[in-house]
């Protein structure tokens, strides 16, 4: 069995632990050994990363780019054989999982041209005789902390702006998908980076994760995980005065108005709450719907949920693979059980079911009859369930959609363009989308939300300087 190491100052680490990387499609197939990093590896990588930071943060805008497009070239070319990875180890379907790879090759390009992007601005100052100038320089060591829902994707748009802007970085991916990110690090390793530029750093996130956001080494954090681990990370980082970009999740609403096409409006559910097997921050898990299309709406998302074909991710026919882990089918079935305890309807699915091979399969579930004080329409569950949020009209519904602890991303189908407008202004979200489902964004744009979704600078897009960079302010006399 393949045994894959950390990666730290472009050398890989010796192996003394690892843990074994186990596909929930087929729970008999172990894709590999990765490295469990100690925290004296961390330190070791921090420091690789420190050293190499003087160096990189001064070398040119073309330098970067290259390095930045030759890792976007090379994942773009190999995102059939990543995509395999990510689906074995994830559990996306097969196209899915391609598809994400090809958005980590298109997020590298993106910020190879950012490298080229004017870091400087001259202002003309309010006094005679003075020159002023504000200019961005890179923070220093970044620590970038990544989930396992997209294990490739989150970490391309934090790890490429952070070498963009001249930052040096050392990345812990979350500990069921190590696969797809280790591959995406050996490609980093090998595009030319000066040594400590980049380090992977993998294994528990009480040791690593810890380890990175207490070093007094690391200037800024860049995580994405659950609000509970995302509030103690800030509250650590704002101790010692480090930065923080945080994306904390959330529990996101899809309005159905009675004037929506039926057809449209299922298409959106059916892909924003159980596509990638519902587990994505921007799932649509709070279904808001009002009464002139409620019944058939309902009836009509349960024949397609009907139709879903559940199984091994990597099988061409797939629809919708397994949970991710164990773990995570134990929490989506305490959810299923709470739902029934308030009195929620079951209204289709909910059990494991059986296929050719061993794994975490779950029927997709969806639930009616539901208030949204209920406990699953208030947690994220981050499973393939959904519930039906009755609502008498559309400002009932909005506010039922903006009654959230996380704002991240807000949906509505509705042919109305003076509600769309009125909408698009009104819903407290980071993230609107309109006649499509709430999951699935371009990756150029910026990724935000509000509330307890997220805090700090946006991700992705050029609004990710504001995080990666830090502002300088030069007034000059000249004498």
């Amino acid at each position: 069995m393949s045994v894959f190491p950390n990666l730290i100052a472009g050398e890989a680490a010796p192996v003394l632990e690892a843990m074994r990387n186990i596909n929930p499609s087929d729970t008999r197939d172990i894709i590999g050994e990765y490295a469990i990093a100690s925290c004296q590896d961390v330190e070791t990588a921090i420091a690789a990363a420190a050293q190499a930071f003087p160096l990189w943060s001064r070398t040119n805008a073309l330098q970067r780019f290259e390095i930045l497009d030759r890792i976007g070239t090379e994942v773009g070319a190999r995102s059939s054989e990543i995509g395999d990875m990510l689906a074995r180890e994830e559990g996306k379907t097969l196209k899915e999982a391609t598809a994400e790879v090809l958005r980590a090759g298109q997020l590298f390009k993106f910020f190879a041209a950012e490298a080229y992007r004017a870091n400087s601005e001259g202002l003309p100052s309010v006094r005679d005789q003075i020159g002023l100038a504000v200019t961005r320089e890179p923070i220093g060591v970044v620590g970038v902390i990544t989930p396992w829902n997209f294990p490739i994707a989150i970490p391309a748009w934090k790890i490429a702006p952070a070498l963009a802007y001249g930052n040096t970085v050392v990345f812990k991916p979350a500990e069921l998908v190590p696969g797809s990110a280790w591959m995406l690090a050996d490609i980093i390793n090998r595009s030319g980076l000066p040594k400590g530029v980049f380090n992977l750093v993998m294994g528990h996130g009480s040791v690593v994760g810890d380890a990175i956001v207490s070093s007094p080494t690391v200037a800024g954090v860049s995580f994405t995980g659950s609000t509970r681990v995302g509030k103690a990370i800030g509250h650590a980082l704002f101790e010692r005065g480090a930065r923080m970009q945080l994306e904390m999740g959330g529990k996101n609403p899809l309005i159905v108005l009675d004037d929506a096409p039926l057809e449209l409006a299922v298409d959106c559910a059916l892909q924003g709450a159980f596509f990638s097997t519902g587990q994505r921050c921007t799932a649509s898990s709070r279904l808001i719907v009002t009464p002139g299309i409620h019944d058939a709406f309902v009836a009509r998302l349960i024949e397609r949920m009907k139709a879903l074909a559940i199984g091994d991710a990597r099988d061409p026919g797939t629809d919708i693979g397994p949970v991710v882990s164990e773990a995570q089918l134990a929490i989506d079935e305490r959810y299923l059980e709470i739902g029934r305890m308030e009195g929620a309807c079951l209204a289709h699915g909910g059990e494991r079911l059986n296929r050719k091979t061993p794994g975490h399969y779950l029927n997709p579930a969806l639930f009616t009859q539901t208030t949204n004080g209920m406990t699953i329409n208030r947690d994220e569950i981050f499973g393939p369930i959904a519930a039906v949020i009755p609502a008498r009209d559309y400002d009932e519904a909005l506010a039922i959609s903006n009654d959230t602890e996380a704002g991240l991303s807000s949906g509505i189908v509705t042919q109305s363009a003076k509600i769309i407008r009125h909408f698009r202004d009104h819903a407290e979200a980071g993230m609107i989308q309109v006649n499509l489902p709430t999951a699935g964004m371009d990756f150029h744009a910026p990724f935000t939300g509000r509330k307890q979704a997220g805090y700090g600078p946006a991700e992705k897009g050029s609004y990710a300087r504001d995080f990666f960079t830090a502002v300088k302010v030069t007034h000059e006399r000249f004498v």
